[in-house]
């Protein structure tokens, strides 16, 4: 079993990792939870619950009012009409202020019941179970949020969870893609802060199969341990944890503009930083190697160009509403070298002009 300490400025909560957890959720909750716990909200998806939900509730028999609450599966999820249905739900069954959440799933049910919590009766304690290698990322630093179809994640808080409690088991029931999602935002911690990381991963992650065992407690530890360092810093994102939105504006423009669900998060992330990246070159005038790092990719299957039926000029629209976006002036996540970054404010024309090349589009 592994554990990060998470030290934000508004709360100390602990990251624990390990096998078989989710059947000890009650005993972690009475470690970890500090208060008390008049009922638990459980808020899941439709393939979790299936999968996990009773395994989890068999965990909570020392709390007597235990309820629960399934979403459907995807990004789309994460939408007001959901939220209010939770909302009304919560108040049906009597939720105080004493009450729990539990988020049971990936990163689309942590940022939905974080939101829920958030605001429910203005705020109520709420843990994360993941069940996702993205919720990894997702899971820590509360950040927690809702879409709205003119951009993603628009509305929202940051409220901390009290704990986040990682049975490594789960991630074994995840399809394909879904590895390659998580494991996007794994590549990032590495580009942006931990070149030892970044050098770990390619030495030791040849394929999604071998994250298992002591090696998914390794892998977990070592890039929570970043976003721990950088949440410790900057908890509400008014300087160097931007640095974690690496890839990212493009990556939400091409997922506002294809619709949610239609690409996982971390496949577009992939994407927006191979576009990061060779910003970065222009920018910067120097050298990152780019053209290896799209075979190692490659590798894990991820796509590196983006996708067919976007516009330069359309990605650039959305790109422009954007949370970074100051005064009306992009300000991008930029590599110097591999785990040395800084924000740049970059020109539309600039922007736009590597859209064209990297969508095809006639010069």
């Amino acid at each position: 079993m592994e554990h990060v300490e998470v030290s934000a400025s508004s709360k100390t909560y602990s990251v624990v990792i390990g096998e078989g957890l989710r059947f000890r959720l009650g005993e972690q909750l009475e470690k970890y939870v500090h208060s008390s716990i008049s009922s638990i909200l459980i808020i899941t998806d439709s393939t979790v619950a299936e999968l996990y939900l009773e395994e989890v509730k068999s965990g909570l028999t020392n709390y007597s009012d235990v309820v629960d609450f399934i979403i459907p599966s995807g990004e789309a999820s994460k939408s007001f009409q959901n939220y209010y249905d939770i909302m009304t739900y919560s108040l049906e069954k009597g939720l105080d202020r004493h009450s729990l959440v539990i988020a049971l799933g990936g990163g689309v049910v942590g940022d939905l019941a974080g939101f829920v919590a958030s605001t429910y009766m203005r705020g109520i304690p709420f843990v994360q179970v993941p069940t996702t290698l993205l919720a990894h990322d997702s899971s820590v630093g509360g950040k927690v949020a809702i879409n709205h179809p003119l951009g993603k994640n628009m509305i929202g808080a940051f409220h901390q969870p009290e704990a986040v409690i990682y049975d490594i088991e789960t991630l074994q029931s995840m399809p394909e893609h879904e590895w390659r999602s998580g494991f996007a935002e794994v590549l990032k911690h590495g580009f942006i802060w931990d070149k030892e990381l970044y050098q770990w991963l390619q030495d030791n992650i040849e394929n999604f199969s071998v994250i298992k065992g002591e090696k998914a407690e390794q892998l977990l530890k070592k890039s929570i341990s970043v976003k721990a360092e950088v949440v410790a810093e900057d908890e509400k994102e008014t300087g160097i944890r931007a640095y974690l939105n690496f890839g990212h504006t493009l990556a939400h423009a091409i997922e506002t503009e294809l619709g949610y669900g239609k690409i996982t998060h971390g496949e577009a992330v992939a994407i927006g930083m191979i576009f990061a990246l060779k910003l970065s070159e222009r920018v910067f005038q120097t050298n990152l190697n780019i053209q290896e790092i799209e075979e190692w990719f490659k590798t894990y299957l991820f796509r590196v160009t983006i996708p067919e039926g976007l516009t330069a000029g359309q990605l650039l629209e959305t790109m422009k509403k954007d949370k970074k976006v100051h005064n009306g002036v992009i300000r991008m996540v930029l590599l110097k070298q591999i785990g040395v970054v800084e924000i740049k404010a970059v020109s539309e024309e600039d922007l736009l002009a590597l859209l064209k090349e990297e969508v095809g589009e006639v010069q």
